[in-house]
């Protein structure tokens, strides 16, 4: 990879999300963490991955700043992964991946888990992109500019 290709040097903020948790196993880790998976062996389990991927991909999901480790919440000797904020932050990607498969990846018939919403038990709203005075947004009605940050 040459040095402009660098994750750090790509002004994409979509080639630096995919960078930091676009791969099937980070998303599917941190889709695991919302349902409170927290234990290596409870992510072990449900993903069937193999124990050298888990940890490379828990590992970098940490130095990414998505999961922290903390002591174990029963006082036991484990470690357990939780969501930062910023790990909190990825729910509605998560949400919207999942909206999208269900609309797009089964069929009618064929058994899916859903999202309900817990105070109504109603699945979620889909997720639509917005303007700035709430008027829904598509590819066409919208365009990207480059910005140069402010110096602190």
């Amino acid at each position: 990879m040459a040095e402009n290709d660098s994750p750090q040097n790509n002004e994409c903020p979509v080639a630096r999300t995919l960078e930091a948790i676009g791969d099937r196993w980070s998303l599917l880790i941190i889709r695991d963490a919302f349902d409170d998976i927290r234990r290596f062996s409870e992510f072990q389990k449900s993903l069937g991955v193999a124990k050298n991927i888990l940890a490379s991909r828990l590992k970098t999901l940490v130095e990414v700043g998505v999961l922290d480790i903390v002591p174990a919440s029963d006082g036991s000797a484990y470690k357990e992964y939780v969501l930062t904020e910023k790990g909190r932050e990825i729910f509605p990607i998560v949400v919207s991946m999942r909206q999208w498969g269900e609309r797009h990846l089964f069929e009618p018939y064929e058994t899916r888990s859903v999202l309900l919403d817990n105070a109504t038990g109603q699945p979620l709203m889909p997720i639509a992109v917005l303007s700035s005075s709430g008027q829904p947004l598509g590819p066409s009605e919208c365009h990207r500019v480059r910005i140069l940050a402010q110096q602190s």
